[in-house]
């Protein structure tokens, strides 16, 4: 069988999406960068592959260039005249040796992952966003948060990282399923929303009916309930505090009895940077608290008073609490 020869559009669709990948492992992209990259995947199939061999080309880059650089076998990689903006204009080698790296896990997890970014939507941090897909199905994306639609599909979603809200249109004519994780929810009515934050997932029931499924496990939830899942498997459901897991959506963040360090764990997707409680003895201190995500500074006010810590403030937003 003969293969076909590349292009010269190939290539060029290639280099661009090379730069795409550089300026997401780069840390700096924005969430309009985001949005252009979407657009530019979605101009046909031809970008999609271009940008997929990319992303696995930098990925296994990342993870073993630095060695085969070492021992001569792979020359650097210098990127051609930059088509993007500014922040594009990396420097190929010390970004490619990197990649491998801030694909899998960003260090002190300050800019999204690379699959992060790559989602169809996404919110930068501090930043909500409403969406309405096809059908009327209304998603509320809360910080941090990055959806990918299935096959253009509005009744398959899958939920990469973060938080979202999900209310189905009264005539809906198909069930909606939302993957998190190794899970599964769907339903045909009602609001609920889907936390994916870390390695763990929690699904909560607003209104009507939602089935969660886990690794051969199911439970049904009804309105006022919510079950957890992480690599451990499904736990067994229990009563949602609502005025809690829905408080974000009224610009909110509601803390009963909640250990320091998730405290901390939770400040951190709403503020650039990074906080760091340098204390293990205090991060299972309980708080308790109802503080507005806008002034998100006076909840690391209230923490140094509370446990009399005081904060230091390094450059890039990183705060040290001891």
């Amino acid at each position: 069988m003969t293969m076909p020869h590349p292009t010269d559009d190939d290539d060029q669709l290639a280099r661009e999406a090379h730069r795409w990948v550089a300026l997401l492992v780069s840390g700096e992209a924005s969430t309009e960068d985001a949005e252009a990259l979407r657009t530019w995947r979605r101009t046909s199939a031809a970008h999609e592959r271009a940008f997929a061999h990319a992303r696995r080309r930098w990925k296994d880059y990342g993870q073993a260039g630095q060695t085969l650089r070492e021992s001569g076998q792979l020359p650097p990689w210098t990127p051609p005249r930059p088509l993007l903006s500014r922040r594009a204009v990396l420097s190929g080698a010390a970004a490619a040796c990197a990649a491998g790296y801030v694909v899998a896990k960003p260090p002190f997890d300050l800019w999204p992952s690379l699959t992060e970014l790559a989602a169809d939507y996404r919110t930068g941090t501090g930043e909500q966003r409403r969406v309405t897909l096809t059908g009327g199905l209304s998603v509320r994306l809360n910080t941090q948060t990055s959806l990918t639609v299935a096959d253009n599909a509005a009744e398959e979603l899958k939920l990469i990282a973060g938080e979202a809200s999900f209310v189905m249109p009264a005539d809906a004519q198909r069930p909606l399923a939302v993957m998190a994780g190794r899970g599964r929810s769907t339903a045909t009515s009602g609001r609920f929303e889907v936390r994916h934050v870390g390695a763990s997932v929690c699904v909560t029931c607003v209104e009507g009916e939602v089935r969660v499924e886990h690794t051969g496990k199911a439970a049904v939830l009804i309105g006022g309930k919510q079950v957890r899942y992480d690599a451990r498997g499904l736990q067994p459901a229990s009563v949602a505090d609502l005025n809690v897991s829905t408080a974000w959506q009224d610009g909110m963040l509601v803390f009963r009895f909640t250990p320091l360090s998730d405290v901390v764990a939770e400040i951190n997707r709403y503020r650039p940077g990074k906080v760091v409680l340098m204390s293990d003895d205090l991060g299972a201190s309980p708080v308790n608290g109802r503080f507005r995500i806008q002034r998100i500074e006076d909840v690391l006010v209230w923490i140094e008073q509370a446990f009399n810590i005081k904060g230091r403030s390094l450059p890039g937003g990183i705060v040290l609490l001891s």
